[in-house]
């Protein structure tokens, strides 16, 4: 799969990003797609073929690795990294509403088309809420569909047509293990990001209505 639209899609957000928001495109950029492409993603490229038991019964290894592993780690990782950058989109299409707008009145309605503030902080704001809800929703489906972040060496078996309990072995779960513990931090650390972007431009804008209201007052 190519990465480039997401890669395009980053570069452009970063031009009406805040400080905190570059922090973020440079986080999911370098410690997220990257990693994926270079590395994680040749980890669990062959894990239905390195996941063996015990016993040769037709069928039953793929039934424990189904049980197991019903989504494979590396797919939700890609759906996790397209779905928490999508919602930049907004912000573009938001910015590029704004250009049209000039160009069908003929004149310029904005101080700059990529100031953050009237609509498009509110379109940000959005932004920012769906990210961090994204990246809450797949930490949850890891927790809930791995039993916890972790990668165990050994898992026990007992579904048909599996004739007993078998005994069946998952490849390389030390470096498994590490990698989905970087997905864990990184994505942690989006959301600190995400939230402290938030808080700063509520903060700022009601600090900036304040002083606004309070000008007003005292004319």
């Amino acid at each position: 799969m190519s990465w480039g639209f997401l890669r395009d899609l980053l570069s452009g957000v970063n031009k009406y990003s805040t400080g905190i928001g570059r922090i973020w495109v440079a986080v999911v950029f370098i410690f997220r797609l990257l990693v994926y492409i270079a590395v994680a993603e040749n980890i669990w490229k062959y894990e239905l073929d390195e996941f063996e038991c015990n016993v040769k019964q037709p069928g039953c290894e793929n039934v424990c690795f189904d049980h197991f592993f019903p989504v494979s780690h590396i797919r939700l990782w890609a759906l996790q990294l397209i779905m928490v950058s999508t919602p930049s989109l907004l912000v573009v299409f938001h910015v590029a509403y704004r250009e049209n707008r000039e160009k069908h009145h003929n004149r310029k309605l904005y101080r700059s088309l990529g100031e953050i503030d009237g609509g498009l902080l509110c379109t940000y704001l959005i932004s920012l809420v769906l990210k961090t809800g994204f990246e809450i929703v797949f930490l949850f489906l890891f927790y809930k569909l791995y039993n916890g972040f972790k990668v165990p060496r050994l898992v026990k078996c007992d579904i048909r047509p599996c004739p007993n309990t078998v005994d069946c072995y998952i490849s390389k779960p030390t470096e498994k293990m590490i990698f989905l513990y970087f997905l864990v931090a990184t994505s942690g650390l989006c959301i600190v990001l995400n939230l402290s972007e938030l808080s700063y431009l509520i903060f700022k804008y009601s600090i900036k209505c304040y002083l606004k209201s309070y000008v007003k007052k005292h004319q």
